[in-house]
């Protein structure tokens, strides 16, 4: 039983760290939440085995870590200043090629996508900005991934209108 709790921490301990870090806005506070969170889960596992989704029920351990590490701190979500972060990094990395703008439509968009709802803004940030992909979401969340496209669909058309972008006509709507 306990092998299976260390394979679940190898497998998702660099992305949870990821997912905290863009929560937290700090590193040390990133470790010290997944920690939380491992520790916490460690102590349920044999619970958490029973489930219909083990990862879903990991899942949730980890953002109530988050929640509940954000709120002792009374601190909002930092991912607009993390990711912005990120964004700042790699323009610097990639020296500056046609930066300006595209920092400046990522940062947009960054704010933009901590303003989706909560499912919404979970898929957009665990597809696009972290890497799980469609079926490791969908057991994350407990969903299907037909929903977990859905949240995606969703989550990228409110974007694009908070972002003014044009996303033209759709096959359907063509005359």
């Amino acid at each position: 039983m306990w092998i299976t709790f260390e394979a679940f921490h190898t497998t998702h301990s660099r992305k949870w760290l990821t997912y905290a870090y863009l929560h937290t806005g700090s590193k040390a506070s990133a470790r010290e939440v997944t920690r939380a969170a491992y520790r916490r889960l460690y102590h349920l596992w044999p619970h958490a085995l029973r489930q219909a989704s083990v990862e879903a029920f990991a899942w949730s351990v980890l953002k109530e870590c988050v929640v509940e590490w954000l709120y002792d701190h009374q601190q909002p979500t930092a991912l607009t200043e993390t990711a912005a972060f990120a964004v700042v990094t790699q323009a610097l990395l990639r020296e500056c090629q046609q930066q300006f703008a595209l920092l400046e439509s990522q940062l947009g968009l960054y704010a933009a996508i901590s303003r989706l709802p909560e499912r919404q803004c979970d898929v957009i940030v665990l597809r696009h900005v972290i890497g799980y992909g469609d079926g490791q979401i969908a057991a994350l969340l407990g969903v299907d991934e037909a929903t977990v496209r859905s949240h995606a669909s969703r989550g990228k058309r409110k974007l694009a209108a908070a972002l003014g972008i044009d996303q033209g006509t759709t096959r359907g709507n063509r005359p």
